[in-house]
């Protein structure tokens, strides 16, 4: 089996990209897509990323396999790098050219910018227990800087989903924190069904923040964008950041608008094309 590809990465968190446009099921099982996200045996991936036919009104559709093989309802890194790949695929980079999107986590759409920036229509964000989803409160309750146990520690964390979950704390010393042994506790807690995301978050000013991620599905990553999102909406409720605010990952830079006028939350960042390639697959 030979399977065409281009790598993409926004700010290091990075995608095997296929075209499946001409099918509605992606290409490769999710255990062709762990082979592939391998860094040492693989390519080398966060996830596998695939361009499929619209559906519902829509121009195309996403669907993404995590490292591990599960499937996330939605990517904010990687719908920027869907975008820019879409581009490439029309041979039409316009600045200004917009895309609607097909995800588990309903219609996204992306804008083309320049200088290989992307801006995302993130939708807006979901807080109640029962949209997390999250058994730490009532599912009428919003999650707003709740104690949650972990590790024999209280901490306070702020649940937000941008279509996939995310768990927020905020910290004084970001850089302490033992993410690859903490990530996983979080992830796997009880109170959260469909697993979840985890960003520590440490605030530097209003308008600056930040932030470490534990991806469901993929561990340490160099960015996140949902989670970049969720960060900025957890912080605002708790009164930490202001509505438009930098923040600050391993990989880079993000720009966030949570907007006021029409409670959709606005990210902007790079995606970035690194190499294409064709990947064969030996079948035993």
């Amino acid at each position: 089996m030979k399977i065409p590809f281009t790598k993409y990465q926004g700010l290091g968190n990075d995608f095997i990209l296929i075209d499946n446009r001409h099918s509605p099921e992606p290409l490769i099982t999710p255990e062709i897509a762990v082979a592939m996200c391998d860094r040492h045996f693989g390519i080398g991936a966060d996830g596998v990323i695939f361009a499929l036919p619209g559906q519902a009104a829509t121009d195309y559709t996403m669907r993404i396999f995590n490292s591990d093989g599960s499937e996330p309802e939605m990517c904010g890194n990687g719908i920027r790098c869907l975008a820019q790949f879409i581009a490439r695929l029309e041979a039409n980079n316009a600045i200004g050219r917009t895309y609607r999107i097909h995800t588990l986590a309903g219609t996204i759409i992306p804008r083309l910018e320049a200088n290989e920036q992307v801006t995302v229509d993130m939708g807006p964000p979901q807080l109640l227990g029962s949209e997390i989803p999250t058994t730490l409160v009532k599912g009428s309750e919003k999650i707003l800087a709740v104690p949650l146990e972990v590790e024999g520690k209280d901490w306070l964390v702020t649940c937000v989903s941008m279509g996939n979950p995310h768990c927020v704390t905020f910290v004084d010393d970001l850089p302490s924190i033992p993410l690859e042994t903490i990530g996983p506790k979080f992830e796997h807690h009880p109170v959260f069904p469909q697993r979840t995301n985890v960003e520590f978050v440490e605030v530097v000013a209003p308008d600056y923040m930040k932030m470490r991620v534990w991806e469901r599905g993929a561990g340490i990553t160099l960015a996140c964008g949902t989670g970049a999102c969720a960060v900025v909406v957890a912080a605002v409720l708790t009164d930490k950041c202001d509505r438009r605010c930098t923040v600050e990952l391993p990989g880079g830079c993000l720009q966030i608008h949570w907007s006021q006028t029409d409670n959709r939350v606005y990210m902007t960042g790079p995606a970035k094309a690194v190499f294409e390639g064709i990947y064969v697959w030996y079948l035993n």
